[in-house]
């Protein structure tokens, strides 16, 4: 598969706060596989009404029947495959616009920083009129237009982040909502940059360092060490393939004060240097993890 950069958000009117199309617009202008790319300050919202959809996000493979949702966070590397005929809508928003919308919640910062893919039920119906109602507003010109749209889009939000929720209970074990795992991610994902070592982790979580690791062992089955280079070489590999940053400014920008020590440590985790990784992504070769 092909990785390239996408970054396109095409906008109808001036005033346009978000973008909205039917999965067949991009389905039937590329043959209905969209390649890998990502967008780094826009979430993206799917609703598959019809159809079925292979979906591979952050290089997990999925493959879904409509109805089903799709929530791709910011900076998530995805690319689809779709049935021919498809059908459903696609909503994309800034980032930033999301957090207006919803104020000092904490529902993007719970729910929606992962990008996930679900099978619906008994959220079909109210997501379906949801979109419908964004496709029939964004296609009109009436009054209040912009800001009906803003509140259709933060309903969508909720119910996605509702549906996050309940997916992650259904696949936790008893207890697991308050779980040690789930915040240690949230922790990681804030600084995970800043390569700091596990105890600063479980010092921020109240828990020992050992008792940290064997909840992600538990939960997670990764060890804590594992989760946090895992994340670290995914900004890796995102930067390599969506930046043209020389190497030496990448393992800056990911916390390595020596170069050297970088292509080293990438190269044990992806088999590749970082130089020859790059030369794969552009050449249109799909490496064992890219």
């Amino acid at each position: 598969m092909l990785l390239v950069p996408y970054q396109e958000v095409r906008h109808h009117q001036p005033d346009d706060c978000l973008h909205y199309e039917s999965v067949a617009v991009r389905g039937l202008e590329m043959d209905w596989t969209i390649p890998a790319h990502r967008h780094p300050l826009l979430y993206q919202f799917q609703l598959l009404d019809r159809g079925a959809v292979r979906a591979s996000i952050d290089g997990q493979v999925m493959q879904v029947d409509g109805p089903a949702a799709l929530m791709l966070a910011p900076g998530s590397v995805h690319g689809f495959t779709y049935s021919r005929a498809a059908v459903g809508h696609q909503i994309t928003i800034p980032e930033r616009t999301l957090a207006h919308l919803l104020g000092l919640s904490d529902i993007a910062e719970k729910h929606l920083q992962t990008s996930f893919v679900a099978a619906l039920q008994a959220h079909a119906e109210p997501l379906r009129r949801l979109f419908a109602d964004v496709a029939r507003e964004y296609a009109g010109k009436e009054i209040g237009r912009a800001q009906t749209l803003l509140s259709l889009a933060a309903m969508i939000a909720v119910q996605l982040a509702r549906i996050q929720g309940q997916q992650s209970e259904r696949s936790a074990a008893p207890g697991m909502r308050d779980a040690l795992a789930q915040r240690f991610l949230t922790l990681v994902e804030a600084h995970y940059a800043q390569q700091r070592a596990l105890d600063f982790y479980a010092e921020r979580l109240q828990v020992s360092a050992d008792h940290l690791s064997r909840a992600c062992k538990q939960w997670l089955r990764r060890s804590a060490l594992n989760v946090l280079n895992d994340r670290l070489m995914l900004e890796a590999r995102r930067l390599l393939a969506y930046t043209a940053l020389p190497v030496a400014q990448i393992a800056d920008q990911l916390g390595y004060s020596d170069p050297a020590y970088f292509t080293r440590a990438f190269g044990r985790a992806m088999g590749h240097s970082p130089s020859r990784y790059r030369q794969l992504i552009a050449q249109g070769v799909r490496a064992a993890d890219v």
